[in-house]
């Protein structure tokens, strides 16, 4: 169902680097259909933090050697921040696709910064959103039928009947985060020292938790080890939950948000190449496109929030996952970097809680 296209490097080839599985190949034809270009290579990698590493090892080529690197990358926006201030990437010009008028404000501010990567209104436009995807709440149907009530929010985590029975993200950020927007905060909450009761929640918390798993976590779930998770979207769709007697649904306070991206290398030229990369970004909001990439990746593409839900196929605008409730969209986070002394508070935190002390 999802896959990507590589054929052999020419002149003229159009070359994207992307996260392995998150480009259909029907999209892939169609744009090559529509822009009469034979090669374009889609070179997959395992993992988003790799192709940030890319990047990296770009800037970092002698210039006297001959360059390996792309006409556009996909990120992730937590590494937008750093990408701009390490010079990695070169802004963009959203006069070139037509598309972009569409997309909801929210997600055009998302990649407007200034030269220190910051937000900034009068910024710069330095990536294109491609898709989102947010943390959640997945369950056992058949435990939570048995106990009368089924997860809605946060705060449903500390309930005492699930002790030792939920698995959490083996992730400071996301354990903590989910904390502070049950507490009524943010997740990007820079001084944790004024929460009030944040470490005692967070001991409650912990009492209930049978396992820290950001990658294997579904299975325990299945096999009934554990009857509610902490996961994100993109690994519950549809089929998934109907195969296995689960149900996922977006925390009702709010939940984190991430969003990959695509972004230009700062040594890429003005060229037809790069001319047709800024085809593509536009290409991927398409409507059409949009909604057939929401649906075969279960992932969403943002230019979908902007459509009339009457729009859109049923499927699609009754999946809470994929079309988010807009409330619940507007008390989301997009995670963001911390100052060092944050990042110190945040793992000294972790670490006690995961001690229990």
């Amino acid at each position: 169902m999802v896959g990507v296209v590589a054929g052999c490097k020419q002149a003229t080839a159009l070359t994207v680097e992307v996260l392995k599985g998150s480009v259909p190949v029907q999209m892939v034809n169609k744009f090559r259909q529509q822009s009469n270009q034979g090669v374009i290579n889609f070179v997959p990698q395992p993992q988003i933090k790799d192709l940030f590493g890319l990047l990296q090892k770009w800037k970092s080529q002698p210039s006297t050697q001959p360059s390996s690197q792309a006409d556009l990358v996909m990120i992730g926006d937590f590494w937008l921040h750093s990408a701009i201030q390490q010079q990695l990437i070169q802004p963009l010009e959203p006069k070139l696709w037509p598309q972009w008028s569409q997309l909801p404000s929210r997600w055009q501010n998302i990649v407007r910064r200034n030269t220190e990567g910051k937000f900034d209104p009068k910024g710069k436009i330095w990536a294109a959103p491609y898709v989102a995807g947010s943390t959640v709440i997945i369950y056992r149907v058949d435990k939570f039928k048995a106990l009368g009530w089924t997860p809605e929010d946060w705060n449903d985590l500390w309930r005492q009947e699930l002790r030792h029975r939920i698995s959490l993200p083996n992730q400071a950020r996301e354990v903590i985060g989910l904390t502070l927007k049950k507490l009524g905060h943010s997740y990007n909450t820079a001084d944790l020292s004024k929460v009030k009761n944040l470490e005692s929640e967070l001991l409650k918390l912990h009492q209930n938790v049978k396992l820290y798993d950001s990658n294997s976590y579904l299975k325990p779930l299945m096999l009934g080890d554990t009857w509610l998770a902490v996961g994100w979207s993109t690994d519950i769709s549809p089929e998934v939950q109907y195969q296995n007697g689960l149900a996922a649904v977006v925390p009702k306070s709010g939940t984190a948000l991430w969003l990959n991206l695509w972004v230009k290398p700062a040594g890429v030229q003005s060229s037809p190449t790069a001319t047709l990369a800024d085809k593509w970004i536009d290409f991927c909001w398409s409507p059409q496109v949009a909604t057939q990439l929401s649906l075969l990746t279960a992932t969403t593409s943002p230019i979908i929030l902007g459509m009339n839900p009457q729009e859109l196929p049923q499927s699609l605008r009754e999946n809470p996952l994929l079309f988010p409730d807009k409330a619940i969209l507007e008390n989301s986070d997009f995670l963001q970097p911390l100052s060092p002394n944050s990042v110190k508070q945040y793992q000294q935190l972790w670490e006690k809680i995961r001690r229990g002390t």
